[in-house]
């Protein structure tokens, strides 16, 4: 068994630790958008599904010796795509579809290896039931299952803080090699161990064949689990941020759940987890409505994480309680893949064209709920499921009620969900119209005639942006802005300006023309770039801003690759002699203060930090940095200049940032 084993192991390692490896490097292309790493899912998820579907075909359909040789022959092909590193060809120009680019370069890196990746787990396990008849090969589908969990949680406690980007690939490609040998010699010893058995023999261990309706409901459950799984780390890394860490705790979880499940009878309790879902979802509906609870980062993110932990124990333990004899394993993983596709599917790629709002997790929490009130027949369960169905018929209710409650407009689509909130009494002179980009409000406009040029919250002449605009030169002035929000930077125009705005999501722009006037009230000429602002930039000539604004949010997520040492290179090659390079740092989860310094010093340059407040509540937060060493003795940024805190974090490169240094 220590071969297999061995096998199993490595591939599964392999498989799970490459998903931030690549998913990392591909995000700064795509302007750190939390989507990024859903859609790597449904391209794993995909891929996998192919994996089962190969290993199930050449497993019952091939002798062992046609297998060990078709097997034998793509592993050596495989090897030919190595190292594992994205070309950058791939980078989008800004009217792509990102979805579809994302998936096919992914096909392109690392197609190959991952699919044979994914068939390992349920091929060398049908090897083992056909050379060891009597052995249950279900304990090496927990130990690949144990193995991807190390992977998961090892890329972000290990190998994110100590070694790079480009060197993590190289590693990795190596590491396939091994397991290219290692697979290999698997298949030519189940070859030998099997010299008489031919393709489709019958065993006496096969059992009876599972139904058309059990197929159904294991790729029902698994369905579902892969939706809950998608939903909530769409809202943990939409709302909180794009990092590693809240990409892997959510997988993690989900992984956690299924060796649980396939490992140890006792762990089937559905009596317990439904008391316990119901528990969660009335907690979750009271977080919606009281703010202590809703503003706390450690709270949402315990919260969700409990409720997709307890979610998915009560679909993969109702699936090792149906899973057939081993005879027709490969049928059962192949059917619970093709679940977990379909359900990545519908929330990477059909979810965001279809459903106004992140309406998934309702969604997929009701499905589990009625699928286990009509499965389980005991009084106390259904009771507790029936709370549960109440509780999510206020949780929608409530979702509902934020979502069309005062909103002009919305929208979704690859980058997430944007609205247009009116807020405000509708006389009151305070009354405004605001953009929010998942549940962050990035900017307002007054709706009086009088006042809807002045410019409000994070850009109100008081905080940081407006001190630094008001310390540009008399002189016609050139500005340039990454992330357009309502536009409300155009505001600060004055005749001869020109202000060019940088914005990756299309939604954005057509709403900031369609429902605010700050760009067509601007006496300045105002200019448009669609695209991530960073490979705008890249691409252009010098453009000598007297200020460059680096405002551009997924959410409340930090595009990072906007704050390392390599950008700040290349905004200061853009601005003119003198200029100003701002960074909207307000957030309520991290602080990004000190990396910004860092970055600054690592460029000669002078960073100082503006808070702005109205005695009570923050207003916003920004670092202006220049090559000014006297920056904040000026007079315009008296009485706002707060010291900025130190911190023992590298410096942050392209190659090398870490996000979990900076939690508040």
């Amino acid at each position: 068994m220590f071969l297999y084993a061995v096998t199993i192991f490595l591939s599964a390692f392999l498989l799970f630790l490459v998903q931030p490896i690549i998913a990392k490097q591909i995000l700064p292309w795509f302007g750190g958008a939390a989507s990024v790493w859903i859609v790597c899912l449904v391209f794993f998820q995909s891929i996998l599904l192919l994996g089962y579907a190969y290993a199930d075909f050449i497993a019952r359909r091939l002798t062992p010796r046609v297998q060990a040789f078709v097997h034998g022959a793509l592993l050596i092909v495989s090897l030919l795509v190595l190292p594992i590193t994205p070309d950058p060809s791939w980078k989008p120009l800004g009217d792509e579809n990102p979805s579809w680019r994302i998936v096919a370069l992914l096909t392109v890196t690392i197609g190959l290896p991952y699919f044979l990746l994914s068939s390992t787990s349920p091929l060398v396990q049908a090897w083992f039931a056909r050379t060891r008849p009597g052995a249950s090969p279900y304990r090496l589908f927990a130990l690949s299952n144990l193995a991807s969990l190390l992977a998961l949680f090892g890329y972000p406690i290990v190998v994110e803080p100590l070694v790079a980007t480009r060197t993590q690939s190289g590693i990795w490609s190596v590491a396939f090699a091994v397991y290219v040998l290692a697979c290999a010699i698997c298949a030519w010893q189940a070859h030998r161990s099997t010299p008489l058995a031919t393709a489709g023999a019958v065993r006496s261990d096969d059992g009876p064949a599972p139904k058309l309706a059990d197929y159904a409901l294991w790729a029902t459950l698994a369905a579902i689990g892969s939706v809950l799984l998608l939903a909530i780390t769409n809202h943990l890394t939409q709302n909180i941020a794009s990092v590693p860490l809240l990409w892997v705790v959510p997988l993690g979880l989900y992984l956690i759940t299924f060796i649980l499940s396939f490992d140890a009878a006792g762990w089937y309790q559905p009596r317990w987890y439904a008391f316990a879902l119901s528990l969660l979802l009335v907690v979750a509906v009271y977080s919606l409505v009281s703010p202590d609870m809703r503003m706390n980062l450690w709270v949402q993110v315990g919260l969700f994480l409990a409720i997709l932990f307890v979610a998915c124990m009560l679909c993969h333990t109702e699936l090792a309680h149906l899973k057939p004899a081993p005879g027709h394993l490969t049928g059962f993983y192949l059917t619970l893949s093709l679940g977990g596709a379909a359900g990545a599917v519908l929330v990477g790629l059909v979810a965001p064209v279809t459903l106004p709002d992140y309406l998934e997790l309702e969604i997929g929490l009701v499905t589990l709920t009625a699928l286990l009130w009509l499965r389980m027949r005991e009084w106390r369960i259904r009771v507790a499921l029936t709370v549960t169905l109440v509780t999510l018929s206020i949780l929608g209710f409530r979702h509902a009620f934020n979502v069309f409650d005062s909103k002009a407009s919305f929208a979704r689509n690859f980058y997430g969900v944007v609205h247009v909130a009116t807020l405000g009494a509708p006389n009151s002179p305070d009354r405004a119209r605001a953009l929010v980009h998942g549940v962050i409000d990035h900017g307002r406009q007054f709706l009086a005639p009088e006042r809807r040029r002045e410019p409000v919250s994070y850009f109100r002449p008081s905080g940081g942006i407006g001190r630094a605009i008001s310390m540009l030169p008399e002189r016609p002035r050139r500005m340039g802005v990454v992330g357009l929000g309502p536009g409300a930077l155009a505001a600060y125009g004055r005749p001869g300006d020109v202000i060019r705005f940088y914005e990756i999501n299309t939604l954005v722009l057509d709403l900031a023309r369609s429902h605010f006037t700050f760009m067509s009230d601007s006496p300045s000429q105002i200019e448009t770039v669609l695209g991530d602002g960073r490979l705008a930039l890249e691409r252009e000539a010098p453009q000598a801003y007297d200020l460059l604004v680096a405002d551009a949010f997924s959410g409340n997520a930090i595009p990072v690759h906007l704050i390392t040492s390599e950008a700040l290179a290349l905004y200061r090659r853009h601005i003119a002699p003198g200029g100003i390079i701002a960074f909207n740092v307000s957030n309520r989860y991290v602080d990004m203060a000190p990396m910004v310094r860092k970055i600054a010093q690592a460029q000669g340059m002078h960073a100082v930090l503006c808070r702005d407040s109205d005695g009570r509540v923050a207003i916003s937060s920004w670092v202006l940095v220049s090559n000014d060493p006297n920056l904040a003795d000026h007079p315009a940024l008296r009485g706002i200049v707060q010291p900025i805190a130190d911190t023992s974090a590298g410096l942050w490169t392209d190659d090398f940032n870490n996000l979990l240094q900076v939690l508040k």
